[in-house]
């Protein structure tokens, strides 16, 4: 991680929090790291909690935790510290992408669901008017996939089937989204753009990114290319096809790592337009990302390939667990 793509981490730290609700402040342009100075520790360093502290009405030690919970587990970092007044200081690790394929690959679709929200209690009335069957069926999956016991009335049952209360015209999946991607105080998206199968069309980044991911797995196969990360201690061409794989995907890595949080936030704010959206940013990365996963022409398959390929692989199940929550289908091939 370099420090340019740590500073880019600690913004988005900042931006989370300010739309959670945890931090009151405008979001700055940019966050400054610099090396960490005697005394501190870790590698790099931030003032951004002292910053931010006194348009927040907080302390900046205050600020330094809120951005802390939100920094723990970000790929390429390995430790967050608060030291002195409220500084953020930073031990980075060398092969992030390797712990985050490895979670993502331990926990499947589940990938981001969490217990942060256990014990809290949410029962919603039935509703009869389309769009909000919809949603509040998402915000119910995303309620639960966090821990909490959310639900409908005094039962347990879900108000909507799979094409209940849908624009006929579209099928089940492009109507969804439909009215899932638009945020709640906006109006629906246009139904027949999302029949299209084009870049502008966002359903179909989604969902082909996914297949692009099924697709390099064949392909990877048949030129004896396994997903797979080799850092064991000592053996150094795995270090180096981990490193190597960290430099080629910052974007992707940053868009997997914040997957729980988005999560946790849409659930919160009651809010599926965040997965949407978030789910699109993921395509986007990995569509910007594939060309390099595989070998090209000449070149001989390699440990960095390998590597390539597993994070490819994780960002698949990401897409394919997100758009399930949102009730839409994410198929192998389109």
């Amino acid at each position: 991680m370099t420090p340019a793509d740590l500073s880019l981490t600690v913004l988005h730290a900042v931006r989370r929090a300010v739309d959670d609700g945890a931090l009151r402040v405008d979001v700055p342009p940019r966050v400054k790291v610099e090396r960490a100075r005697p005394g501190g520790t870790g590698e790099y360093a931030s003032s951004v909690a002292l910053t931010l502290a006194r348009p927040a009405g907080r302390s900046a030690l205050d600020v330094a935790g809120v951005l802390k919970e939100r920094l723990q587990g970000a790929p390429g970092i390995l430790a967050v510290d608060i030291t002195g007044p409220g500084f953020l200081n930073f031990t980075l690790r060398r092969d992030a992408a390797g712990d985050l394929v490895r979670v993502i690959g331990a926990a499947g679709a589940s990938y981001g669901h969490g217990s942060a929200l256990a014990g809290t209690v949410v029962r919603f009335a039935d509703v009869t008017e389309s769009r909000a069957r919809v949603v509040t069926d998402v915000v119910v999956r995303l309620l639960r996939s966090q821990g909490a016991d959310a639900g409908f009335g005094g039962d347990e049952r879900i108000p909507v089937r799979p094409g209940d209360h849908l624009p006929g015209t579209l099928g089940v999946d492009a109507a969804r989204w439909s009215l899932l991607r638009a945020a709640p105080q906006d109006r629906a998206l246009d139904g027949p753009p999302l029949l299209v199968q084009h870049e502008r069309n966002s359903l179909f980044r989604v969902r082909y990114a996914h297949a692009r991911v099924r697709r390099l797995l064949v392909n990877g196969a048949q030129l004896g290319v396994r997903p797979e990360y080799e850092t064991e201690t000592g053996y150094e061409a795995g270090y180096e096809a981990a490193y190597e794989t960290d430099l080629h995907a910052p974007g992707l890595l940053g868009v997997l790592g914040d997957h729980p949080v988005v999560l946790l936030t849409a659930a919160r704010h009651r809010a599926p337009d965040r997965v949407a959206r978030h789910l699109e940013a993921t395509a986007d990365a990995l569509l910007a990302f594939q060309h390099t996963v595989l070998p090209l022409g000449d070149e001989k398959p390699s440990a960095a390939h390998r590597s390539r390929l597993a994070l490819a692989e994780a960002a698949g199940t990401v897409l394919a667990g997100g758009l399930s929550l949102l009730g839409i289908s994410a198929p192998d091939q389109i």
